[in-house]
């Protein structure tokens, strides 16, 4: 039986580049999630200097097309400048594999928009933002969109586990309606303060859980 995948997807499926985390990243970004079938997370090492990105490496869960475009991604963004990097598409990224299945698209844009997210949050972090616009409730809110429930592959916000947000002084405070114990809270919290503590003018992020409020 033959397969709709192109002889360099299955090499990149099979022997993927650039696999694992770094402890010293610049920039961490995590798109997607394993209830909705695919998840990417990418880890930034820029040069200061010149904005190059000097290193870059991905984890993964999901399908061999998921695991062949982050792996791809990575190949395509290493040694650019953060500027040139953005300018990578899915398109792009499903090209130089030798195309796609049409449901398998959304893979290349799930990695794509892992490392514009992760090249935002490096800009934020060291205040490259061209336009220094403060921190407010509908950013923090924008920004929690995708932070995604993994037991239903919807947003925390969708899913009402936020039941307040709270920005003073350059703190944010989420209260959830979850308890500290359950089993996604921990992910949960990490990858909220991964979204929002690149905020330039963000000093604290406090993820609040219900029996943590008393």
């Amino acid at each position: 039986m033959s397969l709709p995948y192109s002889e360099k997807l299955i090499e990149y499926f099979l022997h993927p580049k650039n696999v694992g985390e770094l402890s010293d990243a610049d920039a961490v970004a995590t798109e997607g999630s394993p209830a909705c079938g695919d998840m990417v997370k990418l880890y930034l090492k820029v040069d200061e200097n010149t904005k190059k990105i000097k290193d870059i490496k991905f984890k993964s869960y999901g399908c061999a097309s998921n695991i062949a475009t982050a792996s791809i991604i990575t190949e395509l963004a290493k040694n650019k400048t953060i500027d040139e990097a953005k300018k990578i598409n899915w398109k792009e990224a499903a090209d130089e594999l030798g195309g796609l299945p049409p449901a398998k698209v959304h893979c290349a844009v799930l990695a794509v928009d892992a490392l514009k997210t992760a090249i935002e949050n490096y800009e934020y972090k060291h205040g490259l933002v061209k336009e220094k616009r403060p921190t407010t409730i509908e950013l923090i809110k924008n920004r929690l969109k995708h932070v995604i429930n993994p037991l239903t592959g919807l947003d925390v916000l969708k899913v009402n586990f936020i039941k307040d947000i709270k920005l003073e002084d350059g703190i944010i405070e989420i209260y959830f309606n979850l308890d500290s114990d359950h089993q996604f809270a921990d992910s949960i919290r990490d990858e909220i303060k991964e979204r929002l503590e690149p905020l330039w003018d963000i000093k604290e992020v406090r993820v609040i859980f219900n029996d943590e409020t008393n």
